[in-house]
């Protein structure tokens, strides 16, 4: 397996720097399936170019998997694959990363670049890999082999040589490589579980979420299991900033700036677990926990025994941990406790098992055409014997002197309900899916437009 990176940028040998490795040396990384070089063809102020050369040792990649003819007769030590991914984010973990300790400045720096692959796997053909990389603002090049050149009839084979021309930050080059070539290749030669998730996200952020093909990008990189795709193309789909974290900080200050007279998120969460405490509900999980507000309350109090929170970002999920390290908590408060990434309107067998569900300024998230898989997932398949949800109430919006006529009370609402809307879909679920629904009020009540925020509590009937 071979890449090589080219540029003319000037100094040409400014990549040297980038990839962290000198262009005067040869050197040679010992992995797990074998051994990588690399060295450079070519290295003057004009024109660099940088080889990243894979040696995989078969014996080993035999001794690691059941004796099968596949383990024997197969393309792997030959083309490049997820094996080619693990070497350049070990050999390049650097460039990937995006750091340069001698030229910081050229991290972010959009350079000509040439990367040339030989050979790549495509299963999808020549339309598939240009609809890779074509809508990244690559120029592809390719050559394609025939299946076996003394009987032409069968046709071409599924390898390319493959030469990709774009101007661009190199880790931003390597990251698309990273990501892209086992999507072309359809396989990965290791186990994938959760951390690949995260691994895609993370090498995805900037450009995964707007291409065309990231549904496709998502299933093949996960192996097409439904569990870690339906996980990411969650993270992909739901209305985010680019940064959770600052999203996340973003919203709670636009939303505190509009409410603060009313000190409205404190009497929320003290509403909430009120409405929890009534219902006798100890074991509980909330469902878009966001940066753990609620989750604070109840894990400081004894009454609950199982917390859960689940949010679609994981690094809010992450900053939710670090928060609540911050209370020095006793260790039998702390084994309650339990953060999982997910989406609302897949099914998900983790959120079964509850007394109840906190669902606390969140639907108004989701767009509408969604919200009825979000119903099925909570009322129908998750199904706890209470269900807690609080939304705005936009009549109550002109009350606001800082909101500005007409406008929600935060740029991410899909949309938000008057009082009469809200009990007409309360009532909806109340009937669809076999619960009582009652509403109470939350916040400064006016005769005229009602309180700022609207709770509904549901009850698993005890008839069926």
């Amino acid at each position: 397996m071979l890449l090589t990176i080219s540029t003319t940028h000037q100094p040409a040998t400014d990549l040297g720097y980038l990839l962290h490795k000198h262009p005067n040396r040869c050197q040679s990384f010992p992995l797990p399936f074998g051994e990588a070089h690399v060295f450079y063809s070519e290295a003057t102020n004009e024109q660099c170019t940088a080889a990243l050369l894979l040696d995989i040792n078969p014996i080993k990649l035999v001794r690691k998997r059941t004796l099968t003819l596949d383990a024997y007769v197969n393309d792997r030590p030959y083309v490049a694959s997820s094996f080619f991914s693990v070497a350049i984010s070990q050999v390049f973990a650097t460039a990937l990363g995006g750091r340069c300790k001698d030229k910081p400045e050229l991290v972010e720096t959009a350079i000509p670049l040439v990367a040339k692959i030989s050979v790549l796997p495509c299963h999808g053909g020549e339309n598939f890999l240009r609809q890779l990389f074509e809508p990244l603002g690559y120029k592809v090049s390719l050559q394609d082999y025939p299946l076996d050149e003394t009987f032409p009839d069968w046709g071409a084979s599924k390898y390319f040589t493959v030469e990709l021309t774009n101007t661009l930050p190199l880790s931003l080059l390597l990251s698309h490589l990273y990501v892209l070539i086992p999507v072309l290749d359809n396989n990965k030669h290791y186990w994938v579980n959760e951390e690949e998730v995260e691994k895609l996200l993370r090498h995805g952020e900037g450009w995964l979420k707007e291409h065309p093909l990231k549904e496709e990008i998502t299933k093949r990189y996960l192996k097409r299991q439904y569990r870690l795709t339906r996980s990411a193309l969650a993270q992909l789909t739901e209305p985010n900033e680019t940064d959770p974290d600052s999203a996340e900080e973003n919203h709670d200050k636009e939303e505190a700036a509009v409410e603060k007279p009313l000190s409205l998120n404190q009497q929320r969460l003290n509403s909430v677990v009120e409405a929890l405490k009534q219902k006798n509900s100890k074991k509980v999980v909330d469902l878009g926990c966001g940066q753990g507000n609620l989750l604070k309350i109840l894990l400081k109090d004894n009454y609950f025994e199982k917390i859960t929170g689940v949010d679609v970002s994981y690094r809010s999920l992450e900053i939710t941990k670090e928060r609540l390290d911050r209370l020095h908590l006793p260790r039998n408060q702390w084994d309650k406790l339990e953060l999982f990434q997910g989406g609302l309107t897949y099914r998900d067998k983790r959120i079964t098992g509850y007394d109840a569900a906190a669902v606390i300024e969140v639907i108004e998230h989701l767009d509408l055409t969604r919200l009825s898989a979000f119903e099925r997932i909570l009322f129908e398949f998750a199904r706890p014997q209470t269900v807690i949800v609080t939304t705005p109430n936009i009549e109550y919006n002109i009350k606001f002197e800082s909101l500005p006529a007409g406008k929600l009370r935060h740029k991410d609402h899909r949309f938000e309900w008057t009082r009469a809307e809200f009990k007409n879909w309360g009532k909806q679920v109340e009937e669809n899916f076999n619960y009582h629904v009652e509403f109470k009020n939350i916040g400064d009540e006016d005769l005229e437009v009602g309180s700022p925020t609207q709770m509904a509590i549901f009850t698993v009937n005890s008839y069926q």
